[in-house]
């Protein structure tokens, strides 16, 4: 092992991504590099249904991440002994309701169960929507507490009656690991509720009203670097070198990411697609105002997360691949280039999952027009990541005109990293450079730079600058075939959703 450290530089932190389908926990060291080797990813699965759910257990969730950190530190060996904290990064959105001794009493709800659509209708007539939209920073959806918490109370009132409290899922990780209930939420993972008062940093006193809870059913607040530490004598036990350490309070993943691509002030814009997808800007400063159709979460007291997110992006690849019995996207790549722009006649709207930015409707189902006799199953898996960028058009066209002229976009994500089709696609449809992110673990990275600043080791977000692999430049002639292909997408939405 010593040969393989050489060239990495102590101190040292772990790295801690909860992921939707995963949980990724590694060693970096100083400069924020991924020690190769000390890694490892446990998967995890979320139960979804035709009727909007998806949903999982908090105790999967949570021994998913334990076996994650004792392979990491079993890999480690006597490097171990260098980790000066933990950062963390959680799904964001998620949400489950404990009892008055911490235990969960309901699973984890992501950001993808839809089952409180009634519910998110009901709250929009009874709310000032834009004054709520302006102190939350998000539009009232499924994806957010509000809605959830009058669905639980509709659909389960007796379970809803024991809900003592209501955390996100790293929150609910940490009680257990520090064996108190007192644990912080961070302002960042708790803006993603939709109940964050983003201007006072409290939780929203007139929305926790309309919801028939309070402050003490909720976490206390405090910034992500306000960690916690001191575990509880059976993780003590587990893991001794991080049984005093620093763990911070975890952070978004959206926000790990614009972090972990250097993407930390208005000269850059971060274009991530994972299994869903999302555009954002990070800035330091009060808080803006938002577009509609956007949101604004916060990161700390300092800092705002402005962008907007699709619950569409990989997971329309991984739906196309498996249905259309089609081979992996690294290999399609050779016959997508020899498609011409938008030639299928399909138009899609590829609300697989439901629809967040910029409609944000919570009746949005997938949508393919235009399939013909001859239509190929390449063509369909065309039309679809095509429809994907368009999508990331409409928020590109609410949120740059107020970012700094000369910023510069940067890709990141499995999913479109592995296809270069959908990178010079995607700068096709936004008239833009796309500058692909060199660094293989963004959000990882995003997370352990978090900690490494918390920690004092470096002075800013960007200390050391995240690195450029490539840079696709837009092909301006077929602009117009994509601003047509465009329109189509937007009639088609008009038509069906209003």
């Amino acid at each position: 092992m010593s040969g393989v450290l050489t060239d990495y530089e102590s101190p040292y932190v772990l790295a801690v991504d909860i992921g939707s389908s995963s949980v990724k926990a590694g060693l970096f060291d100083a400069l924020a590099r991924s020690v190769v080797g000390i890694e490892a990813t446990i998967a995890h699965t979320q139960i979804v249904a035709s009727d909007g759910t998806s949903e999982e257990s908090a105790d999967d969730i949570r021994i998913a991440t334990e076996q994650a950190i004792d392979s990491v530190l079993e890999k480690a060996g006597a490097l171990a002994g260098e980790v000066i904290g933990v950062g963390f990064d959680c799904m964001s959105s998620t949400v489950l309701g404990v009892d008055s001794s911490g235990n969960a009493i309901t699973p984890v709800y992501t950001y993808a169960d839809t089952r409180s659509g009634e519910d998110v209708d009901r709250l929009k007539e009874e709310l000032n929507v834009p004054i709520i939209y302006d102190r939350t920073g998000v539009m009232q959806h499924t994806s957010y507490l509000p809605g959830r918490i009058r669905w639980m109370r509709r659909t389960q009132p007796e379970l809803a009656e024991r809900v003592d409290r209501y955390v996100d899922v790293s929150t609910y990780i940490f009680t257990k690991w520090f064996g108190r209930r007192d644990v912080k939420a961070s302002y960042c993972v708790s803006s993603w509720s939709g109940l964050l008062n983003r201007h006072e940093l409290e939780w929203d006193h007139g929305l926790l009203g309309r919801l028939g809870i309070d402050r003490s059913n909720l976490p206390e607040l405090a910034p992500w670097s306000d960690a916690e530490s001191g575990l509880a004598p059976e993780f003590a036990k587990r893991w001794p070198a991080l049984a005093e350490l620093p763990f911070m309070l975890a952070v978004g993943d959206g926000a790990a990411v614009n972090v972990g691509t250097g993407c930390v002030d208005g000269t850059k814009v971060a274009l991530t697609v994972g299994t869903t997808g999302a555009m954002r800007v990070l800035s330091e400063g009060p808080a803006p105002d938002v577009p509609t159709g956007l949101w604004a979460y916060r990161l700390g007291s300092e800092r705002t997360l402005l962008g907007g997110s699709f619950s569409e992006g990989g997971n329309v690849v991984q739906w196309a691949l498996e249905n259309l019995k089609l081979p992996a996207i690294e290999d399609l790549n050779s016959e997508l280039q020899k498609t011409a722009p938008a030639a299928h006649g399909i138009h899609v709207l590829p609300f697989i999952a439901g629809e967040r930015a910029t409609g944000w409707s919570t009746a949005a189902t997938g949508v393919l027009e235009g399939i013909k006799i001859s239509t190929t199953p390449i063509e369909i898996l065309q039309a679809m990541l095509e429809s994907v960028a368009y999508r990331f058009a409409m928020v590109a066209d609410l949120l740059l005109p107020g970012v700094k002229s000369g910023y510069q976009m940067i890709a990141s994500g499995g999913a479109i990293q592995n296809s270069p089709w959908w990178l010079q696609t995607m700068s096709d449809v936004l008239g833009v450079p796309v500058g692909v992110s060199a660094e293989e673990q963004d959000t990882s990275r995003g997370t352990a730079i978090l900690a490494l600043n918390a920690l004092g080791v470096w002075d800013s977000l960007d200390s050391h600058k995240a690195h450029i692999a490539e840079t696709y430049e837009p092909n301006h002639d077929r602009a117009d075939i994509y601003a047509t292909a465009r329109e189509r997408q937007s009639e088609l939405y008009s038509h069906l959703l209003g």
